[in-house]
Parts: C-alpha cells; sequence; structure tokens
C-alpha cells in the first residue's frame, strides 16, 4: 500500500462512528415507538430488547439504574414509547437506544402496573374468596393504620366511637402517600399482626389521584394483607376509588368511615 494512506483500526472506526452518533442533537433526546421483542431482563438487573415495526427493528438496552423507576413490567409484545438515546456499543459495532425511560403506548404506565400486578396476584389465587378471613361481629380492638394527620382518621375514630364507645383503637400511623409508603404500610401490618390483642385492622387513607393511592397499588402491601392473621378491611380512597390492597383485603369498604362502619355494630342499633 501507498505510505500516505491511512490505515485504522476496527477500534477507531467505531469510535469514530460513536463520535458522530452522540454529537447528533436529534439522536441524544429521541423517543422511538414499536414494540417490545426479544425482552430479557439479566441478572444484573439490566434490560435488553429489541424494538420493531412493521420494517424494520432496533436494538435497546434500558440499565438498572434507569428502570428500577419504570413502574410497569415490559414483555414481548407491547407497544412501548421509549425515550433515551442512539449510540454505539464499540465491542461489537452496532448502535442501539439507551433507554432512559420507557411508557406504554396508548395508556398510563401506572394503569398498566396496576392490571399486570391484579392479574399475576390473581393468577396466585390472592384474592380467591374462600381465603378471605371473617370480620368479627364485636371487635374489642381496633387498630387503624393510616397517615396521623389526615381527615381519614378523624373521620374513622368518630364514627366508630359514636357507633360502639366501648370499642378500644390503637392508631398505628404510617406513610400513605410517597415512595416510601408501601414500606412503611408493610411495616405497620406486620407490626400489628405481633400483638395478640388485636381483633381486626382497618387500613385507610383518605382519596386522592391514581399517584397519590398508588402505594396502596404496591406488591409488598398486598402481600402484607394476605399473610396477615388478623382480618383486614381496606378503607382507601372514594368510592369510585379501586386499589390493589382492596383486592387483597378480607373487605373493601368504598370510604374511610365506610371502613368504620363495616368494623363495629350501632350499638343503638341492637340495644332496640
Amino acid at each position: 500500500m501507498e505510505n500516505n494512506i491511512r490505515i485504522y483500526q476496527v477500534s477507531e472506526i467505531n469510535r469514530y462512528i460513536k463520535g458522530l452518533l452522540q454529537g447528533d442533537p436529534v439522536l441524544q433526546d429521541i423517543r422511538v415507538a414499536g414494540e417490545l421483542s426479544n425482552f430479557k431482563h439479566h441478572r444484573s438487573g439490566h434490560m435488553y430488547f429489541t424494538l420493531k415495526d412493521g420494517n424494520s427493528s432496533l436494538r435497546c438496552v434500558f440499565f438498572k439504574r434507569d428502570n428500577q423507576r419504570c413502574p410497569f413490567r415490559p414483555e414481548d409484545g407491547l407497544g412501548v414509547v421509549a425515550h433515551g438515546n442512539i449510540s454505539i456499543y464499540e465491542p461489537d459495532g452496532v448502535y442501539q437506544l439507551y433507554v432512559q425511560e420507557m411508557e406504554p403506548a396508548g395508556m398510563g404506565s401506572l394503569f398498566l402496573a396496576f392490571e399486570q400486578l391484579k392479574r399475576k396476584l390473581e393468577a396466585e389465587g390472592l384474592f380467591r374468596a374462600e381465603l378471605k378471613k371473617d370480620i368479627p361481629f364485636l371487635p374489642r380492638k381496633i387498630a387503624v393504620i393510616t397517615s396521623p394527620t389526615g381527615a381519614a382518621l378523624q373521620d374513622i375514630i368518630t364514627t366508630l366511637q359514636k357507633r360502639s364507645p366501648q370499642v378500644d383503637i390503637l392508631v398505628v400511623e404510617s406513610l400513605v402517600q410517597g415512595p416510601a409508603a408501601a414500606e412503611d404500610i408493610e411495616r405497620a401490618i406486620d407490626l400489628v399482626n405481633k400483638r395478640p390483642d388485636i381483633d381486626l385492622i382497618i387500613l385507610a387513607r383518605g382519596g386522592g389521584s391514581l399517584e397519590d393511592l398508588w402505594p396502596f397499588n404496591e406488591e409488598r402491601v398486598a402481600r402484607a394483607i394476605h399473610r396477615s392473621l388478623i382480618p383486614i378491611i381496606s378503607a382507601v380512597g372514594h368510592e369510585t376509588d379501586f386499589t390493589i390492597a382492596d383486592f387483597a383485603a378480607d373487605l373493601r369498604a368504598p370510604t374511610p368511615t365506610a371502613g368504620a362502619q363495616a368494623a363495629v355494630p350501632d350499638s343503638a342499633e341492637l340495644k332496640s
């Protein structure tokens, strides 16, 4: 070869192409719609998959640090919109989409996550009617798991004391909103189950958006309810709100006040 002809190493070419891709502003903040295929969730926590349409496919990687924020479970055949940047994986010279966030196409990610978890737990039998524990007719002591500052607590206490003045009430403080709430609710349920004097649990919070109520749609809360030896009334949100906790509980009440009404009979009616 002539001395003035430069010969490149493979790694140099890949590095050069990577620089071109990373220097393109269109490819550094891009949203791509497609159908998931070849989905693999590696033991490292990273997700690898292909996005495809009717004509083409695009390799994608969704690193653990980013996919931990994804509320739904990706699966083959699901239509999604992936947001991230295009770059090249230098060792094999293949360009791919490095996904930073992803949402299902045509529906909200939280709604999809709700439906996925509901199907999963239903298939496991967690919601079966024969597993529901009976609500005691005259509970002596009731644990109320909720926020100490919410209106739900006052509604429950007022209703319980009006209907059954002799009942003892134990307030178990818990977060009911935010990323740490599900763990706190689980802890509260497990804590109450260590007490032999509790006959019934009311798990409650007032109404809110789907995001506000999300801790009650977390798997860890559903499993804590399922393993509870003490019957649980779920009294979360308004009448039109349904949560995974409602399905897992022994009884679902449409509101906190209704939960208190379901927990104890009206003593005035018993005397009449």
